[in-house]
């Protein structure tokens, strides 16, 4: 064993000192933080800053854009309400004062032919001021032409032309005649419901036959197909929108039909079809046409109900 001799103490080995001054190091270097190495997936952007994914957004068809909303159908409800009692009270009125009609005839509770005949030239007017107020709805909003933006577009990419899908929409509209009609034949109902009252005159039965076909499937089409459907289905969806579309149309028509329910419900049924028709194509013409060959069999098969004399 050697010793230092340099040392005070004269007495510590110079190896042992050299240890322990190695050491000391050691412990120092130790308490030093060290950085821990980094990896790729650290250094990587994407993971070390991941940025929030976008929430799902639900596109709407081009057929459910539409520049109006719940605002226009609330007024297009309240001027309907308000037209529809001002239009027939003024025809009526007229027509005791200027047409020599009886008021009784006019104001009475039985269906005459005069009474007749103000209903159905009261509707016809109601239904011109309803395209009219959709028109210049329109027009306020936007530059498309009218027709088209109401809805009466070329169906959607795949599903063909109208123009080579008409007669199709047209006999399927029959054939849902023919099923309301043997379906409505096992429903129950009032000896006479009110519409058998309002065609009891040829002049009614000629007036009402000219709404019907001509004009009724081309304004009520473009109200509740064009109008009325983008709305409620943007609001609550595509199928609960057909059905509430639907179920409107058909109670609209509870006037006509009032004590047969079963014909209301029928003609809910017929709502819920033309809807779905729309919904299905895209375009307010092929609901058109399917209500066309709808009504158009149901009042050829009411004729001849009528003629044949079997009419109870």
């Amino acid at each position: 064993m050697s010793y230092d001799d340099q040392n005070s103490t004269g007495a510590a080995p110079a190896k042992a000192r050299e240890n322990e001054a190695h050491n000391g190091a050691q412990m120092e270097l130790s308490l030093t933080p060290v950085e821990p190495p980094a990896t790729e997936w650290q250094n990587s952007p994407a993971t070390q800053f991941p940025s929030p994914q976008p929430k799902f957004q639900p596109t709407l068809s081009d057929d459910l854009s539409v520049p109006w909303g719940w605002t226009e159908v609330l007024l297009f409800v309240v001027l309907g309400v308000v037209g529809s009692v001002a239009v027939t009270w003024g025809l009526a009125q007229a027509a005791v004062h200027f047409f020599g009609a009886h008021s009784t005839d006019v104001f009475g509770d039985t269906m005459s032919t005069t009474k007749s005949v103000v209903v159905l030239i009261s509707q016809a007017l109601l239904d011109a001021g309803a395209i009219l107020y959709l028109y210049l709805m329109l027009r306020a909003r936007t530059s498309e032409p009218f027709w088209q933006a109401i809805g009466w577009r070329e169906m959607r990419p795949g599903a063909g032309t109208i123009r080579h899908s008409a007669i199709q929409f047209l006999a399927g509209g029959a054939v849902m005649a023919l099923v309301v009609t043997f379906v409505g034949g096992f429903l129950n109902s009032k000896e006479t419901l009110p519409i058998e009252g309002l065609l009891k005159a040829k002049v009614s039965m000629l007036l009402f036959a000219i709404l019907g076909v001509l004009v009724a499937p081309l304004v009520e089409e473009t109200i509740f197909r064009g109008f009325l459907y983008p709305v409620v289905a943007r609001r609550i969806g595509v199928g609960a929108g057909i059905a509430v579309t639907g179920t409107l149309f058909g109670l609209m028509h509870m006037v006509q039909l009032w004590g047969g329910w079963g014909q209301i419900a029928l003609l809910i049924f017929v709502g819920v079809m033309l809807t779905w028709v729309r919904a299905r194509t895209g375009t307010v013409a092929a609901s058109y046409f399917v209500h066309l060959g709808y009504n158009g069999l149901q009042l050829l098969g009411y004729l001849v109900y009528i003629v044949s004399g079997t009419r109870r």
